[in-house]
C-alpha cells in the first residue's frame, strides 16, 4: 500500500508515494517559519500559508519584535489563525531587547504574551553578555507562566541581525563546547527545546563550520534541538547530512521548498531520489 503523509487523506495526487511524516505535535522534523519582519505578514496573508501549507508548519516565529509595532488585535488575530491550524506561536528572541529595560518590563513582556495566546518565548543573548545563571532564571520565570521556554545558544557574539561578515569575524567565536554545555543546563531546568543561532557557522561565514551541528547532535541529540537554517543551500545540507527529521527554522517563503525536499518528491542534484524514511 501507497504510504500518505500524516493527515493526509486529502492531499492532491494522494496515490502517490511520499515520505510518511509524523503528526502534529511532532517530536522530530518539526519546522518553524519565520513571521512578519523581512516582509510584513497580516491575517490574510497567513491564512494563504496555512490553508496551503499549515499541515507542515509546527510554528511561527516573530521575529526583531516586530510585534511591538503591530495594532495589538492585529497581533492577536495572527496568534489566533496559527492555533486554527494546530501552529504554536514564538516571540523570537526580543526579550534580549526587555531585558535591558529592567526586570519590570520583563515581567510585563511576559505576562503580555501570555495574555496574547503566544506559546513559546525564546531566550536569546546574542548581542548582550547575560550570565547563564540569569538566563536559568528567566527558563524557569517563562516556564512558570505556562509558556514554553526555548533558549536559543549559539558561537558567534554579535549574532542576531544583518552584520556583515567581516565585523563578525573580528568579533570572534565561542566554543562549541560552552555552548553544548549551556544547552545542557537549560534542559535540565525543563526548556521546551533549544534553538541553534546559525551565524557563525552557516550565516555570515566565509567557511562553514560543519563541526559545529555535529557536535552539538552528537552531544544533546536532534530532538531537543532545533536548527537556524534560512538559507536553501542550508537546509538542503541539513536534510542531506541528518536526513528529513531534523528539526528547522526557515522563512515562510521557504516552506515548500523545504517540506518538497524532506517529503523526497524533488530536490537538487545532490538529492534528487536520495531522501527517504522506513517505517517498517
Amino acid at each position: 500500500m501507497a504510504a500518505r503523509t500524516a493527515a493526509a487523506d486529502d492531499r492532491a495526487f494522494a496515490f502517490l508515494r511520499v515520505n510518511e511524516r509524523p503528526g502534529k505535535p511532532r517530536k522530530h522534523g518539526v519546522t518553524e517559519i519565520r513571521g512578519p519582519y523581512y516582509t510584513p505578514m497580516g491575517k490574510r496573508y497567513l491564512q494563504d500559508v496555512l490553508e496551503t501549507m499549515g499541515r507542515y508548519v509546527d510554528a511561527l516565529k516573530f521575529a526583531g519584535g516586530s510585534f511591538t509595532l503591530m495594532p495589538r488585535q492585529a497581533v492577536k488575530e495572527l496568534i489566533d489563525l496559527c492555533h486554527l491550524h494546530d501552529v504554536l506561536v514564538s516571540t523570537g528572541g526580543f526579550i534580549e531587547h526587555v531585558v535591558t529595560q529592567g526586570g519590570d518590563a520583563v515581567r510585563r513582556y511576559i505576562g503580555e504574551c501570555k495574555e496574547l495566546g503566544f506559546d513559546i518565548v525564546e531566550i536569546s543573548a546574542g548581542f548582550i553578555t547575560v550570565p547563564t545563571d540569569d538566563l536559568l532564571r528567566l527558563v524557569e520565570h517563562v516556564q512558570k507562566m505556562g509558556l514554553k521556554a526555548k533558549p536559543e545558544v549559539g558561537i558567534q557574539f554579535g549574532a542576531g541581525g544583518a552584520t556583515a561578515v567581516a565585523e563578525l569575524e573580528a568579533e570572534g567565536t565561542r566554543d562549541p563546547d560552552w555552548a553544548i554545555a549551556q544547552a545542557r543546563r537549560f534542559l535540565e531546568v525543563g526548556a521546551y527545546q533549544i534553538m541553534i543561532e546559525s551565524e557563525g557557522i552557516t550565516e555570515n561565514v566565509t567557511t562553514w563550520r560543519t563541526d559545529v551541528p555535529a557536535r552539538i547532535a552528537n552531544a544533546l541529540g536532534l530532538d531537543k534541538v532545533m536548527f537556524e537554517a534560512a538559507d536553501p543551500e542550508v537546509f538542503a545540507w541539513y536534510i542531506k547530512n541528518y536526513g528529513p527529521e531534523v528539526n528547522l527554522f526557515v522563512d515562510h517563503s521557504q516552506i515548500v521548498q523545504l517540506e518538497c525536499l524532506r517529503s523526497g518528491i524533488w530536490g537538487t542534484k545532490s538529492l534528487w531520489g536520495r531522501v527517504v524514511t522506513y517505517k517498517g
